[in-house]
């Protein structure tokens, strides 16, 4: 695996050019933002899952994941061993195993949600739910990723940082190539913030 990413620099993704996908059963859809690495087997990945109607999601061996409600009514999830949580507006959020056997209901009309998936053994993944009202500083370790989806409103970058302003629904990557690096943001909205750190080994 990459221990970091030096070779990854920060990267805007408008939501536009997200790539519609099926799910790896074969039984939804989702609209993939971003991978690491970008091909083979990847230590985590973001997404957008569409449910539309009761259907199983995929199993994920060695692998966690977060959802969080984007849109719709709510998503109930029924899991095998006799769980049941419901993901309810504005954005009901549940992270679990992805070994886990579970099926997700959608409350009252078709559910969007963000899917954080990561392999347990290789990232640290931590997933903040932020408000934007005026500055905000993210400081990214080296060897760190994070990656930013702006739920509502807009974004800019201040310092001097060459990245466009982000609309409601794009996301963004935010590296730090060789040293700790310090993003200055500004805007308003809300915006999920998601950490990710390679593990260690030894």
């Amino acid at each position: 695996m990459p221990a970091a990413y030096h070779d990854f620099p920060p990267r805007p993704i408008p939501a536009h050019e997200y790539r519609r996908e099926r799910w790896r059963n074969g039984h939804g859809w989702t609209r993939a933002i971003a991978r690491w690495p970008e091909s083979g087997d990847w230590d985590w990945r973001l997404s957008i899952a569409e449910v539309e109607a009761p259907a199983p999601f995929s199993r994920f061996d060695g692998v966690a994941r977060e959802l969080v409600l984007l849109s719709g009514n709510g998503l109930r999830l029924r899991f095998d061993d006799g769980e049941t949580h419901e993901l309810l507006p504005p954005h009901g959020r549940l992270r679990f195993a992805g070994t886990r056997a579970v099926t997700g209901e959608p409350i009252d009309g078709p559910t969007h949600d963000f899917n954080l998936m990561w392999r347990e053994d290789r990232i640290d993944a931590r997933l903040l739910h932020r408000p934007l009202v005026g500055a905000m500083v993210v400081f990214v370790e080296a060897g760190e990723c994070w990656a930013l989806h702006l739920l509502a409103g807009h974004l800019a970058f201040a310092d001097g940082t060459p990245l466009p302003a982000l609309a409601a629904g794009d996301t963004v990557l935010l590296t730090a190539p060789t040293a700790r690096t310090r993003y200055v943001i500004d805007g308003g909205g809300e915006a999920l913030l998601i950490q990710l750190t390679p593990r260690t080994s030894g």
